[in-house]
């Protein structure tokens, strides 16, 4: 793990690869970091430079005061350019989309191309569940915020890994994962900004037709990756994507919101498969 400093924020990030090839850029989601990667990072190095950090407040990169998703973005930005990367492939994953589609729609020519798992950029992904976060965005009061923010704790970080899930999958996800996503979640600063991120997740939404402006406008090789017992994000987003993006290499996985958790394997076969394929075309 190297750690990089930007603009006074010391970022924790995972290097591999040979800096001469094209950059990868890796972004996770909550509760997670880095380490969401840390099966696929090998096979992917042969053919990138990866590039995978853990987001402010997450893993071992410290929170920041005022914490958005456009802020998070600006600190990536920061930290390619420190690292010397121009252009790069980008995964999104979760609130990683926040993040990456900040750096896709303010500079599209940079994007090589999308991987989308379990990301959400449009309504239709957003269903009952997301009740009463949309209540909290539309009056933030206190007692909003208690019930939007309620899966802040050691059972709902457990959840982002096994809710919903057929108990043979449940059983390949090792409880450790979401023991340390949850150790850090508990220092100093951790909750309140996830508190934070919470409210400010109605930024990104409201941004959906300006990325969906990005997307037709620009059409960026794509590969989607998704699990399709996700609780969070409906299966109806899967189309969305498709539509925007008709020529995107889809897949639908038996696997969860974490679906690297359990198809490492079979999801960076068809990530190097698909960047091979990417790099020829450009």
């Amino acid at each position: 793990m190297d750690k990089v400093e930007v603009d006074g924020t010391e970022l924790a990030v995972r290097l591999a690869g040979d800096r001469s090839k094209p950059a990868l850029l890796l972004l996770h989601g909550f509760p997670s970091s880095s380490a969401t990667f840390r099966d696929v990072i090998g096979p992917l190095a042969h053919d990138c430079f990866v590039i995978a950090p853990d987001l402010p407040g997450y893993g071992a990169s410290e929170p920041i005061e005022r914490p958005t998703f456009s802020r998070f973005a600006d600190l990536i930005d920061g930290l390619l350019e420190e690292l010397g990367v121009d252009s790069f492939h980008l995964y999104l994953h979760d609130y990683g989309a926040p993040v990456g589609l900040h750096l896709a729609t303010r500079s599209p020519a940079r994007i090589r191309s999308l991987i989308i798992q379990n990301a959400n950029a449009h309504q239709s992904g957003m269903g009952p569940s997301w009740a009463a976060t949309r209540t909290y965005w539309k009056n933030p009061t206190s007692e909003h915020e208690a019930e939007a923010t309620s899966h802040l704790n050691f059972d709902g970080v457990r959840d982002q890994y096994l809710g919903g899930i057929p108990e043979d999958i449940a059983r390949r996800i090792d409880a450790a994962r979401w023991e340390e996503d949850w150790r850090i979640m508990s220092l100093p600063g951790r909750l309140a900004l996830q508190r934070a991120l919470v409210l400010d997740y109605r930024s990104h939404v409201a941004r959906f037709p300006e990325i969906a402006a990005y997307l037709e406008r620009h059409q960026p090789p794509a590969l989607m990756l998704w699990g399709r017992h996700d609780i969070f994000f409906d299966l109806d987003e899967t189309l969305c994507w498709m539509r925007a993006l008709p020529r995107m290499e889809a897949h639908i996985l038996d696997g969860p919101h974490f679906l690297l958790e359990t198809h490492a394997a079979e999801c960076a076969a068809l990530m190097r498969a698909f960047l091979r394929r990417a790099g020829m075309n450009q």
